[in-house]
């Protein structure tokens, strides 16, 4: 194995990589984003107090194909339940139904390539961390169920590359959400800030080369 990057085979039978610009009625983008490839490594392997996976390549291995979904949502979010009235959280559901519609990808193939980028303070051989996701892989292991954009959709990954060419098209995707995080940062769950980056993705013969997450390529919001 190479100690400096990993090759992983996914694939599911729909995806949804949601463009931002389509919150309430969901479109997908063509190909994943990269955070949505760092969700499905770091479902099989994560410590983000030692290192965050940097995606380097996504290859798209079957034709880009779309479908669509009307689903029934609600519009309202549970409040939290009070200790004095238990029913607090509850939603009318009849009141607060909408019909959305999703457009998204259907039968998605995608072999991708990433490397694991160590934590400064972290001391320890970085090869242990590739040996470990490795197995997990091999192994069928995960820390949840990784998934194609969202829960719904889930992902399925084995180890390696099964040697399959990606397609034989070019695209210029524009503008496309790298990550909705700074990986710079290790905290989770609630205590994460979001932190929305861009890059300029663009594909040529199915495949899309990510630039590292410090690259000027990547577009991140100031801080202040």
């Amino acid at each position: 194995m190479d100690n400096q990057q990993v090759t992983i085979t996914i694939w599911g039978r729909f995806a949804l990589f949601s463009r931002p610009e389509s919150k309430v009625e969901r479109m997908t983008y063509p190909v994943p984003t990269p955070s949505g490839i760092r969700g499905v490594l770091a479902s099989i392997y994560s410590k983000p107090a030692e290192f965050y996976w940097q995606v380097n390549q996504i290859e798209v291995l079957n034709p880009i194909q779309y479908t669509t979904f009307k689903r029934n949502e609600v519009k309202s979010k549970l409040s939290r339940i009070s200790a004095e009235n238990p029913t607090s959280a509850c939603i009318e559901i009849e009141e607060n139904r909408t019909q959305r519609q999703a457009v998204v990808l259907k039968d998605v193939r995608y072999r991708v390539t990433a490397e694991i980028v160590p934590r400064p303070d972290f001391e320890k051989p970085i090869s242990q961390l590739y040996n470990q996701f490795e197995r997990r892989v091999k192994r069928g292991q995960m820390f949840m169920q990784p998934c194609m954009g969202t829960r719904e959709f889930p992902a399925y990954f084995e180890w390696g590359s099964t040697g399959e060419l990606s397609i034989a098209l070019d695209m210029d995707l524009g503008l496309m959400v790298y990550d909705v995080f700074d990986l710079n940062e290790w905290k989770v769950g609630k205590q994460a800030n979001p932190s929305v980056s861009l890059y300029h993705a663009q594909m040529k013969n199915g495949v899309i080369q990510v630039p590292e997450f410090d690259s000027p390529l990547v577009l991140k919001p100031e801080k202040r």
